[in-house]
């Protein structure tokens, strides 16, 4: 049985099946809504049903609770339809005309930057570029059929090689196998350019970004890209890691600073001379009016909803100027 959906406020239409997510529907018909995961684990999704009945599917309980449920909210990569729907959601205009591929690729570097990160260097055919957006993810597709998701920590000008931080993961039979078995030149298959986590080029807001761990790599390709354009807006970085040695790449952050770009490096786990505790807290301490913000988030599902539960609560930070991209340490289906 087929249903027909509207977005709201943009009025565009469009059919979704009963086997078929609202999003899978949207993006199969051209109409790019917010998302990340794919599997129900981060909230970038989340919108209101204004009318009709969804089943909501599988999802974690702390992306989308029984109070939202309650109050309308679904997570779109996760609801299917049981009548036509009306939805409320943020449309996403910026990259839709960018190809998404499949294509081989060559590792072409590997190198240990911390005692659980690798970062690899994936080499394209000579005849293919990625055209991407800097924040986004690629895929890579595996023989069991489940892809493994990473984001793009190179900026598009800078696409000789395409970079990946790559965490080892304990249970982690892919971040393993890198850590194990991988050896350059071996060949992937990749999928993308995926995900709505870019920067909003047409604001001129200050702007935070919050990286925790390997969160650190779509913020690298954001920042570099930013600088490369020569955007001139206000931008503080915040880095979490549990400890100092987590700081895989300092040198980087060190240059932007010389740049103009302001650098809050936060660990968790260890006393030291920096700042400590949690990244999104130190954000709070310094930033008690975040109306005039955008914030851009990325890493653990459970770092990037605090900080979006607290900045939009505790500094006034609207809604909708939260951007995020979570690291769910799984298939993103």
């Amino acid at each position: 049985m087929t249903f027909k959906t509207i977005i709201y406020p943009s009025n565009h239409s469009f059919p979704v099946e009963t086997n078929e997510t609202i999003l899978e529907a949207a993006l199969e018909h051209g109409y790019t809504l917010a998302y990340s995961c794919r599997n129900g684990a981060c909230g970038v999704c989340k919108g209101k049903v204004l009318q009709g009945a969804v089943d909501h599917g599988n999802h974690e309980t702390y992306a989308l609770s029984d109070a939202e449920k309650a109050a309308g909210l679904a997570l779109f990569c996760c609801a299917k339809p049981k009548s036509d729907l009306v939805i409320e959601s943020h449309e996403v205009t910026t990259g839709n005309d960018i190809q998404v591929k499949t294509l081989p690729c060559r590792v072409q570097k590997m190198e240990k930057l911390a005692g659980d990160v690798m970062v690899l260097y994936l080499k394209l055919p000579a005849n293919e570029r990625l055209q991407f957006l800097a924040g986004q993810y690629i895929d890579i597709l595996q023989k069991d059929g489940k892809p493994r998701s990473f984001s793009l920590a190179n900026a598009p000008h800078n696409d000789e090689f395409l970079q990946l931080h790559i965490r080892n993961i304990a249970g982690g039979a892919f971040t393993q196998h890198v850590f194990s078995e991988m050896k350059e030149r071996d060949i992937l298959r990749i999928k993308g350019p995926l995900g709505t986590f870019f920067l909003r080029e047409d604001s001129d807001k200050p702007i935070i970004f919050v990286a925790s761990g390997t969160g650190f790599a779509p913020i690298k390709a954001i920042i570099e890209h930013a600088l490369h354009v020569g955007i001139k807006r206000p931008m503080h970085f915040y880095w979490g890691v549990r400890k100092q040695a987590d700081l895989y790449m300092p040198e980087q952050a060190k240059q932007w600073e010389t740049r103009g770009i302001k650098f809050t490096p936060v660990v968790s786990d260890e006393a030291w001379e920096g700042r400590t505790g949690f990244v999104h807290q130190a954000v709070v301490e310094d930033y008690a009016d975040l109306s005039g913000h955008q914030v851009y988030a990325c890493g653990a599902p459970v770092v990037v909803e605090a900080a979006h539960r607290d900045l939009t609560a505790k500094c006034r930070l609207p809604n909708e100027e939260f951007f995020s991209d979570a690291f769910t340490f799984a298939p993103k289906n």
